[in-house]
C-alpha cells in the first residue's frame, strides 16, 4: 500500500448563478482532484476547494505545493503510515486545503484497500445526516423563493443565512423575511464570514432576538479580541467559531479565551485526520460542533457527510450539505440525492464514489 504517485488534477464547473458573501463571492468552482494512487493499483481520491479570501490559497498554489513539496515527501510511504504522512505535511505552515485533500484521499485509498466505507473507519454512527442548506445574498425575495424551493423540493427545514453587508439592516431584514415566510418550524441561523464589527454584529443580534436564531458563526474577525468577547458574553445565541479555527491550537484558543462556545468543523480545511482531533478536543472541553461547508462539489461534500455520519456529536445537527446544487454539473459517476431534508453516506468502499473519467476530461483545465 505505498504510495507511487499523486496527482493534483485542476478543474473548473461553472455555478447556476454568483455565490455572495462578505469575504466575496464565486461565479466558478475553480477546484483541485487529487489523486493518491498505491503500488497495489488502488487510487484514493478527495477535491481541495481553494478560498484565496479565506485561506490564501489559490487553484495554482494548491497544485504548486501539491507537486512540488508534499507528493516528494509522501511517495514511498504506506497510506496508513498517516503520522509519517502528516510529519511531512507538517513541515509546511498553512495550506490547510491542500493538505486536508491528500489526507482525505488516503483515507479513501485505506478503505477501499479494506473493502469498508471511510464513514465506517471513523466511527460508523449512523449513515446520513439532516442538511442545513446556506442562503446567500440577493434580495429578499430571491433569497426567500430559494428557502423555499429547498424546503419543497428537498424536504430541508435548516437554512444558514450569509450576513455581514451595511448597513446592518439589510441582513436583519432578510431573515425576518425568511422567518415570516417559512414559519417557526424551520432553523435559521446566521453566518457573516468576519464582515461585520463586534457593536454592529451586537446590534443586529440584539435586533434578530425574536427571531429564534440558534447559531451566529464568524461574525467579525478573529482579531477583534475582545469584541468577540463581549459579544459571545452578550447574546444568548451560541457563537460559531469558523474561518479562525484552522488547527486544534486556534479551537483551544476560541473556547478558552471565550471568543466562541461552539466550533464549525470543515473536512476541506482539516482533513478526517485533523477534524477528529478538533472533534474529540471540543467533546474533552464540552463543546458542540457543526459540520460546515468550504462551497464544495459533491466530492467534498461526501466528505463531509462521511465524517459528519461517522460520529454522535457530530451527526447531532444538520450539516452543510447542499451548496454542490448551485454547481450546473460535477466529477461523480452517480450524482447526490438530498431526499425529505437528509443526505446518506453513499455505500461501497472508501468514500464509495467513482469518478466520471468523461466529466474529468471535459471540464478539467490542464490539457
Amino acid at each position: 500500500m505505498k504510495i507511487v504517485a499523486v496527482e493534483a488534477i485542476p478543474f473548473a464547473v461553472p455555478y447556476r448563478k454568483p455565490l455572495r458573501f462578505a469575504s466575496g463571492e464565486v461565479h466558478t468552482a475553480e477546484h483541485v482532484l487529487v489523486r493518491v494512487h498505491t503500488g497495489d493499483g488502488i487510487v484514493g481520491v478527495a477535491e481541495a476547494p481553494p478560498r484565496p479570501y479565506t485561506y490564501g490559497e489559490t487553484q495554482t498554489s494548491i497544485r504548486a505545493v501539491i507537486d512540488t513539496l508534499f507528493a516528494p515527501g509522501i511517495i514511498g510511504l504506506s497510506v496508513f503510515e498517516r503520522e509519517r504522512i502528516h510529519a511531512v505535511l507538517d513541515r509546511t505552515v498553512a495550506n490547510p486545503t491542500a493538505k486536508a485533500a491528500l489526507d482525505m484521499a488516503c483515507w479513501d485509498a485505506i478503505g477501499r484497500a479494506l473493502g469498508t466505507g471511510v464513514s465506517e473507519l471513523l466511527g460508523g454512527w449512523t449513515d446520513r445526516m439532516r442538511v442545513s442548506h446556506m442562503v446567500g445574498f440577493a434580495p429578499d425575495d430571491v433569497m426567500v423563493a430559494e428557502a423555499l424551493r429547498m424546503r419543497d423540493e428537498h424536504g430541508v427545514r435548516t437554512f444558514k443565512v450569509k450576513v455581514g453587508r451595511r448597513p446592518v439592516s439589510l441582513d436583519t431584514g432578510a431573515c425576518r423575511a425568511l422567518r415570516t415566510a417559512l414559519g417557526d418550524d424551520v432553523e435559521l441561523y446566521v453566518d457573516g464570514n468576519r464582515g461585520w464589527t463586534a457593536s454592529e454584529a451586537t446590534r443586529a443580534l440584539d435586533e434578530m432576538a425574536d427571531l429564534g436564531l440558534t447559531l451566529s458563526e464568524e461574525l467579525m474577525p478573529a482579531d477583534q479580541v475582545l469584541g468577540r468577547r463581549r459579544l459571545t458574553a452578550h447574546t444568548r445565541v451560541p457563537t460559531v467559531a469558523d474561518e479562525s479555527v484552522t488547527r486544534p491550537g486556534e479551537v483551544t484558543r476560541e473556547l478558552l479565551d471565550g471568543a466562541a462556545t461552539m466550533i464549525s468543523i470543515k473536512t476541506a480545511r482539516t482533513g478526517f485526520t485533523g477534524s477528529q482531533r478538533v472533534l474529540h478536543l471540543c467533546e474533552g472541553l464540552g463543546a458542540e460542533v457543526v459540520m460546515g461547508n468550504q462551497i464544495d462539489g459533491q466530492i467534498g461534500t461526501v466528505c463531509t457527510v462521511a465524517f459528519g455520519a461517522a460520529h454522535r456529536s457530530s451527526s447531532a445537527r444538520a450539516g452543510e450539505l447542499s451548496n454542490y446544487l448551485d454547481m450546473v454539473d460535477d466529477l461523480l459517476t452517480e450524482p447526490l440525492r438530498i431526499t425529505g431534508g437528509e443526505l446518506c453516506v453513499p455505500t461501497g468502499p472508501g468514500l464509495g464514489i467513482e469518478i466520471d473519467p468523461d466529466k474529468l476530461a471535459r471540464y478539467r483545465t490542464d490539457l
